[in-house]
C-alpha cells in the first residue's frame, strides 16, 4: 500500500514535468528553428549573407594557410596572440573571426559557424549579429590578456606567460557567442546547455586558453541577452544616476520705461450733456 501511494503522489508530478517539458520543447523548436525557416522562406538567400560570407571566408584562409607563404600572411592579417601589443590585437580581431584554428577539424567547424550566422542573421538581423559575434570574440580576446598579466595563481584564474604564444580561438568564440545569445533571448535552455554546458566541460576537461575564451564568451553573452530589449529601461536608469542640474537664476528681463505723467493740458473729453428731458418728472395737471 506504501509503494501505491507514492506512485499515487509521483504521478501528478510525473505528468506535470511532462507537460512542461513538451511546451518547453514545442517552443523552443519554434523559435530556433520554425521561426527562422519563415523568415528565410520570406526573404530567400539574401537572409544568409553573413552565413555564406562567414563559410567562403574560413574556407579561403583556410586554403591559404596551406602555404608557407600564405600561413605567414593569414598569422600576419588574423593570427592574435597575447603577447601583441593590443593595438595589434584589436586590428587583427575582425579578420580573426575567419581564420580557423589549426588544431579543430575544419569542415566541422565551418558547418557550426554558417548554422550560427545563419540563426543569428534570420533571427535577430545583419548587424545585431555582427555585433554580437565581435562582442564575444573581443570579450574573450581581452579578459584572455588580462588573465596572463595576472600570472598563475590567483586561485586559477591566472594564465602563465607562455599562453601568450597561443593564437586565439578564432571563429569558435563567435559562434559559441551566437549560440548562447540566442538560447537566452530566445528562452532555448536546450540550445543554451548544449552550448554553453559543452563549453564548461571542455574548460573543466582541458584547462587551456580556449576553454577560457569561450567561457568568456559565453559569459558575455549571457549578460547581452539579458540587457536585449532593456534600452529604455537603462537609459532611464542612466538618467537618475546622473546628477541633477539646479536650474540657475533666469535672466532678468529688460525693465519696461516709466509711464510719463498726465499732463493737465491733456485733453480730457467731456462727458455727454443728458438729453432735456432726462431725469425729469412729468407734470400734473395742478401745476400746469
Amino acid at each position: 500500500m506504501t509503494a501505491e501511494r507514492h506512485l499515487d503522489r509521483l504521478r501528478p508530478a510525473a505528468a506535470r514535468l511532462a507537460r512542461f517539458t513538451g511546451r518547453t520543447l514545442r517552443g523552443e523548436w519554434h523559435a530556433i528553428v520554425v521561426d527562422p525557416v519563415r523568415q528565410l522562406a520570406r526573404r530567400g538567400l539574401s537572409g544568409l549573407l553573413l552565413a555564406f560570407v562567414a563559410a567562403f571566408g574560413v574556407i579561403f584562409f583556410h586554403d591559404i594557410a596551406q602555404r608557407p607563404t600564405g600561413a605567414m600572411w593569414v598569422t600576419r592579417l588574423g593570427g592574435v596572440k597575447a603577447d601583441l601589443p593590443l593595438w595589434l590585437s584589436l586590428l587583427r580581431t575582425p579578420v580573426s573571426l575567419y581564420v580557423p584554428a589549426l588544431d579543430l577539424p575544419v569542415w566541422a567547424g565551418i558547418t557550426q559557424l554558417f548554422l550560427a550566422f545563419a540563426l543569428a542573421e534570420l533571427t535577430l538581423g545583419r548587424s545585431r549579429t555582427l555585433a554580437i559575434a565581435y562582442a564575444t570574440t573581443l570579450a574573450g580576446t581581452l579578459v584572455a590578456r588580462l588573465m596572463i598579466a595576472i600570472g598563475p595563481g590567483w586561485s586559477g584564474l591566472g594564465l602563465p606567460a607562455a599562453c601568450g604564444q597561443v593564437l586565439d580561438t578564432g571563429p569558435s568564440a563567435a559562434v559559441v557567442g551566437l549560440f548562447t545569445y540566442l538560447s537566452v533571448v530566445r528562452r532555448a535552455p536546450v540550445v543554451f546547455t548544449l552550448t554553453g554546458g559543452s563549453m564548461v566541460w571542455e574548460s573543466i576537461a582541458v584547462p587551456n586558453l580556449a576553454g577560457r575564451e569561450h567561457l568568456i564568451a559565453v559569459g558575455s553573452a549571457v549578460v547581452l541577452g539579458l540587457l536585449h530589449g532593456r534600452r529604455a529601461r537603462l537609459r532611464a536608469l542612466g538618467r537618475s544616476l546622473l546628477p541633477t542640474r539646479t536650474p540657475g537664476p533666469s535672466p532678468t528681463a529688460p525693465t519696461a520705461s516709466p509711464a510719463l505723467p498726465v499732463t493737465a493740458s491733456a485733453t480730457v473729453p467731456a462727458p455727454a450733456s443728458p438729453h432735456p428731458t432726462a431725469g425729469r418728472t412729468p407734470m400734473t395737471s395742478l401745476e400746469r
